[in-house]
């Protein structure tokens, strides 16, 4: 097993989110997790994003896992989507192998053989069409007062780490509107904070959960199944 350093703070909740499901997830297999946290800070990640400051970006995450690797580090994550436009400049200072979120979701996606997706997240995320990580996808943006809803409604899931009932049936809508208009597969949760508002329970519309799907590659990375473990010794 493999210790995992992981880059919080980048909306609270969806830390707190990830720390409990990688808990509960070694639990499951009578494991004890080794993690390690450091807390960045959100409102000048979210700042050098949305600027397109990916080399000061790049270098301030750089600082951040250094700190993760001198504690005892191996691998790590950074559980958000608005860092990841700097992962180019990103890969090639990180003193830590990464476990990519957007590697994660894309492989996902085509496993899915997804043709036609749009994303709901940070308005960074959506208007990259997720970093361009979406090569074999068409990826359809809400339509302009949709995109400002979804950005909108975002920041505050991320400042508040919950969401309105008014604000859930508004992002519902426009899901359900995006999918019967544009005849999508799927929308993609690109906002790992809606991890928080959307779960098998309670959404009614096809998707893809990023934050989940990111999960699910973090524990195949540091603590993989027997079954796993296997293939990977027969590949």
């Amino acid at each position: 097993m493999r210790t995992l350093g992981l880059v919080s703070g980048l909306g609270v909740g969806a830390g707190i989110f990830y720390y409990k499901a990688l808990v509960d997830a070694h639990l499951a297999r009578g494991a004890s997790a080794r993690l390690l946290l450091v807390h960045a800070d959100a409102r000048y990640v979210m700042s050098l994003a949305a600027a397109r400051n990916t080399t000061e970006l790049a270098e301030y995450l750089t600082g951040l896992l250094k700190q993760l690797a001198r504690g005892g580090a191996e691998i790590a994550a950074i559980p958000a989507f608005s860092p990841q436009v700097c992962m180019k400049e990103l890969a090639s200072i990180t003193p830590l192998p990464l476990i990519s979120l957007l590697d994660a979701i894309a492989a996902e996606v085509e496993r899915r053989r997804y043709h036609r997706v749009s994303l709901f997240g940070a308005r960074v995320t959506m208007e990259t069409h997720m970093f361009g990580a979406l090569q074999n996808t068409v990826v359809i943006l809400p339509r302009p007062e949709e995109l400002d809803t979804v950005a909108d409604i975002y920041v505050r899931v991320v400042q508040e780490a919950q969401i309105s009932k008014e604000d859930f049936e508004r992002l519902r809508v426009i899901a359900h509107s995006l999918l019967e208009r544009e005849r999508l597969d799927a929308i993609i949760l690109a906002g790992t904070d809606l991890a928080l508002v959307f779960n098998p329970t309670n959404t009614d519309f096809p998707h893809l959960d990023g934050a989940r799907v990111h999960l699910q590659a973090i524990m195949r990375a540091i603590a993989p199944s027997p079954e796993e473990s296997t293939d990977g010794a027969r590949g």
